[in-house]
């Protein structure tokens, strides 16, 4: 499968087509574990994008993004319930990586697939015109995303987060496992996230 075959329509069939072709997807189906289980939500007239890293075995299991304790986290840093935040008409998620990549032998999961983001990334975003705000979640989006502005950690580049806004705002992946670099890093608490759920409800609104 390649780029030129996906439709790029900006009207809600052509993006329904968009999401059916991606969650047919075999392009990584030999380096899966799993197997493939692409996890996307997308529509024309989303207003808030999440791009995160990849999708956990739970998530993988229930199709559903952000189905854990850290959706749990990500929920509660945007002030949202799970009514709103998986209210498909106005919140877009398009991970990085779409399946599920595997066990990474030093501890976590390995990193999103590389082949998924440069395939699908480019007509997600085209289908969508009325993204105002992109959550950047975890170094991989940031790369991608910031190119030559990211800072040289993760750290620095959340740290810098006002030069990124209005379109993009950089975060920690809510990981359980992050819990002591919030701890560390009290500004994020104290200053990123009181904007970052004024910035969510206004676009939102």
């Amino acid at each position: 499968m390649t780029h030129t075959s996906v439709p790029s329509s900006l009207d809600p069939a052509g993006i329904e087509a968009l999401k059916t072709r991606a969650r047919a997807c075999r392009v990584c189906e030999a380096h899966l574990p799993l197997g493939p289980h692409p996890v996307v939500r997308a529509s024309t007239g989303a207003r808030l994008l999440i791009i995160g890293q990849a999708p956990g075995t739970r998530v993988h299991e229930s199709g559903i993004p952000w189905n854990d304790r850290s959706g749990d986290r990500l929920r509660q840093w945007l002030g949202l319930t799970p009514e709103v935040f998986y209210d498909e008409s106005r919140i877009a998620i398009v991970p990085m990586g779409f399946c599920y990549p595997g066990v990474d032998p030093r501890g976590g999961d390995l990193p999103p697939r590389p082949e998924c983001a440069p395939l699908w990334h480019p007509p997600f975003l085209e289908a969508m015109p009325e993204v105002r705000l992109t959550l950047l979640i975890g170094s991989y989006a940031q790369t991608r995303y910031l190119g030559a502005a990211r800072k040289a950690s993760m750290t620095d580049t959340v740290a810098n987060w006002r030069a990124y806004l209005p379109r993009f705002l950089p975060l920690p992946h809510p990981s359980w496992r992050n819990t002591a670099w919030i701890r560390k890093n009290p500004w994020f608490e104290s200053d990123l996230l009181p904007v970052l759920q004024t910035e969510v409800t206004r676009y939102l609104a």
